[in-house]
């Protein structure tokens, strides 16, 4: 007896809108984020960040396999559903045992054993839910296929890196996302993306998450202290920071690059959204999440937390977090305009670039001045582009999504 057709699945429309439980499948993440930037910030050294890159890199693989699947069926219809939530509580497991990704505590179980595990059942699940999905569609099997190869092995690396400690163990982190990576980008373009506008849409709530975890961690760096004048001024500071990287985002670019995918079809339309969203999307993420260590960082010195005074500064890994963390988010959002639409943003590059050469001489600095300093950099770079383009942002704003 046939199985009815309302449990397995149900194909998306081309002008597919997120489903309310993709943005319930977000909250997990937020979740994961903070704990990533709570970690980091607990003994914030270059080896506890290019370890916290390296978890941010293995949490997006686990959400990005689910913004193609879901592209491609109803995340909230039929098997689906049921899915969703199986990799949703191993995402909220692993992101509980983030702490302990690489040195496990005391007692207990092994954490990075469960979160290996976490990560196996995240992308076993996407993947046996691929295969059901393209049961009718041989080209599009043979595509999950050979994707399940390269993400059977960076899941192996991952649990030989949990038997493991110290460099190799890093090493082995850092092979299983360059596997991931290498075998995504040579496993072909057959794969298939039923909305471009639920796709772009997918990948902007994601940034969304991400710079709600910079707004979190603001609130989260005083929320023991007294509130005061500086945290205030910092504090809304820190949000026109965060707002700034909203509106050089959403305001133009991710509205030109969305109908730049809906534009083509095929392997091309395949390639833009690989490239421009899976790809370049990850590094707008880690940056902003760095972005949220160097603020909340700047919240604590600025309320006089852990003994420091106003007019200490902001130096080391906290300041290069700060700094480069917007410098990686402007280079991140100039690439992805550069891919979908063959744009430069100079300006943004330039920005990138003067926040960088800056940082030596912000040492010195107040940690609030810091943060002006910045905040005001990125609000010139968003006044002179919205003056500058002005008639073309109305146009590109304004222009009907069909025309």
């Amino acid at each position: 007896m046939a199985t009815p057709r309302r449990v397995r699945f149900e194909e998306n429309p081309a002008q597919s809108v997120v489903t309310p439980l993709e943005l319930f499948f977000d909250l997990v993440f937020v979740f994961a984020l903070t704990r990533v930037t709570d970690w980091m910030a607990d003994d914030p050294t270059p080896e506890a960040l290019l370890r916290g890159a390296l978890i941010l890199t293995v949490m997006w693989w686990c959400w990005v396999g689910y913004s193609w699947l879901g592209n491609v069926v109803k995340a909230d219809e039929g098997v689906m559903r049921l899915g969703m939530f199986v990799a949703m509580a191993a995402v909220f497991v692993a992101a509980i045992t983030i702490p302990e990704a690489f040195d496990d505590l005391p007692g207990g179980l092994s954490g990075p054993v469960v979160f290996a595990v976490c990560y196996f059942v995240v992308r076993a699940v996407h993947v046996v839910l691929f295969l059901m999905v393209s049961r009718g569609d041989p080209v599009l099997r043979g595509q999950v296929l050979r994707f399940a190869v390269s993400m059977t092995a960076g899941t192996v690396l991952l649990l030989i890196a949990s038997q493991t400690t110290g460099t190799v163990q890093t090493v082995l982190w850092i092979a299983a996302v360059l596997g991931d990576y290498v075998g995504t980008a040579l496993g072909g373009t057959k794969w298939r993306l039923a909305s471009a506008a639920h796709f772009a849409e997918r990948h902007g709530l994601i940034i969304i998450v991400a710079l709600g975890e910079s707004i979190v961690s603001i609130g989260i760096g005083v929320a023991e202290l007294p509130v005061s004048w500086p945290i205030i001024a910092a504090s809304v500071l820190g949000l026109a920071v965060a707002g700034s990287l909203w509106w050089s985002y959403f305001d133009v670019s991710a509205l030109l690059c969305e109908r730049a995918l809906a534009g083509c079809d095929g392997d091309r339309q395949i390639r833009l959204a690989r490239g421009g969203y899976t790809f370049l999307h990850l590094p707008m993420v880690v940056g902003i999440i760095m972005l949220s260590l160097g603020l909340k960082k700047v919240l604590l010195y600025v309320g006089g937390g852990e003994e420091h005074e106003l007019t200490d500064p902001i130096y080391g890994v906290p300041l290069a977090a700060l700094v480069g963390g917007i410098a990686l988010v402007l280079l991140a959002y100039v690439g992805f305009k550069r891919y979908l639409t063959g744009v430069t943003s100079v300006l943004r590059i330039g920005t990138a670039v003067l926040l960088v050469v800056l940082s030596p001489v912000l040492v010195f600095l107040p940690a609030l001045v810091t943060l002006l300093i910045v905040a005001a950099i990125l609000a010139a770079l968003v006044g002179v582009e919205t003056h500058t383009f002005a008639e073309q942002r109305h146009e590109i704003r304004h222009a009907s999504h069909h025309g």
